[in-house]
C-alpha cells in the first residue's frame, strides 16, 4: 500500500513552528512527512509529540549535501546556515530521533550535470555517502529537478548519474520537473522501478516550468500513480514550490492524491 506524505518546503511562507505546521499536515489527511530546512528550530521531543498525536510518520527528509559531507570553504558560498551548522553524525543523529531512515540530497546545481566528469564526480559523491549511511542503516536518495536531464552524449545525464551509481543510491523522483526536463514521468519511474522507494508528487506548467495546483497542469497523474504503485513505491510525496495559499494546497493535495489512489 503507498502512504502520501507532504514535503514541508510546500509550507515554508508560514510563520508557525514546526509542531504546529505538522498539526495542519495532520488535519489535512495526510500519513507522514517529508522533513526539510527547519527541523533545527523546535525541540525533538516536541516535533516527536507532533507526528505521534497526528497520527504521522517521518516519510523522509532532504538534507543538503553539505551536511553529511566535509566540503571546502570556498563551495559553500550558497549553502543555507543551518546546513553549516551539522556534520555527518549530528544530522543522522537528529533524524534517527524523529524515525527517519531515508535521507534525500534534494538538490546540485547545474554544473554537476553539464559534463560526463561533472556527472562521474557526483556519482562517486553519492556511493561514498550511500555507503557511510548505509553502515548507521540509513538509506540515501537522490532527487531530481530539471536540471538532470541535460543531454550527455546524446542521452540525459540522469541515466549516466543512475548507470554509475550502485543501488544503494535510491532515487526520489519528481514527476513535474521530469516533465519539465522533458522527460515522461511515468516511463522513467517503469525504467528504474528497482531504484524508487518515494515519488514527488508534484504539477507543473511545463512550457512555462512552474508549478501549479494537482491536477491542473501537464503532469498526467493517473499514468504517475499506476508505475508507482508497479514499482511498490512506499511514498507519494506531494509538493508544490510557492502556493498562493499553503494550507489549501496541501489540503486539496491530500484529497487529489486519495482520489488517485482509490
Amino acid at each position: 500500500m503507498i502512504d502520501i506524505a507532504v514535503q514541508l518546503y510546500t509550507l515554508r511562507s508560514i510563520d508557525a513552528p514546526l509542531p504546529e505546521l505538522l498539526d495542519r499536515v495532520g488535519g489535512a489527511g495526510y500519513d507522514g512527512v517529508e522533513f526539510a530546512y527547519r527541523v533545527g528550530e523546535s525541540p525533538i521531543e516536541a516535533v516527536l509529540a507532533a507526528l505521534d498525536r497526528n497520527g504521522l510518520e517521518a516519510a523522509s527528509a532532504h538534507v543538503p549535501i553539505e551536511a553529511l559531507e566535509d566540503t571546502p570553504a570556498e563551495a559553500l558560498e550558497d549553502t543555507p546556515a543551518e546546513a553549516l551548522e551539522d556534520d555527518f553524525d549530528e544530522t543522522v543523529d537528529r533524524y534517527d530521533r524523529l524515525g527517519v531512515d531515508t535521507l534525500v540530497v534534494p538538490w546540485l546545481d547545474p554544473t554537476h550535470f553539464e559534463s560526463a566528469a561533472a556527472v562521474e564526480a557526483v556519482a562517486t559523491r553519492l556511493n561514498d555517502l550511500a555507503a557511510a549511511l548505509d553502515a548507521q542503516r540509513v538509506r540515501l536518495a537522490y532527487h531530481n529537478h530539471d536540471q538532470e536531464f541535460a543531454s550527455l552524449d546524446g542521452d540525459p545525464a540522469i541515466e549516466r548519474l543512475i548507470d554509475r551509481t550502485d543501488d544503494r543510491v535510491e532515487l526520489e523522483i519528481d514527476a513535474g520537473w521530469a516533465l519539465v526536463g522533458g522527460a515522461d514521468p511515468a516511463e522513467l519511474i517503469d525504467r528504474h522501478a528497482g531504484r524508487i522507494t518515494h515519488v514527488h508528487v508534484t504539477d507543473v506548467d511545463a512550457d512555462r516550468g512552474e508549478s501549479v495546483a494537482l491536477g491542473e497542469g501537464d503532469v498526467d497523474l493517473d499514468a504517475v500513480v499506476a508505475s508507482a504503485r508497479n514499482a511498490d513505491v512506499e511514498w507519494l510525496v506531494y509538493e508544490h514550490d510557492d502556493p498562493a495559499d499553503p494550507i489549501a494546497s496541501i489540503e486539496r493535495g491530500a484529497a487529489t492524491l486519495r482520489r488517485a489512489l482509490r
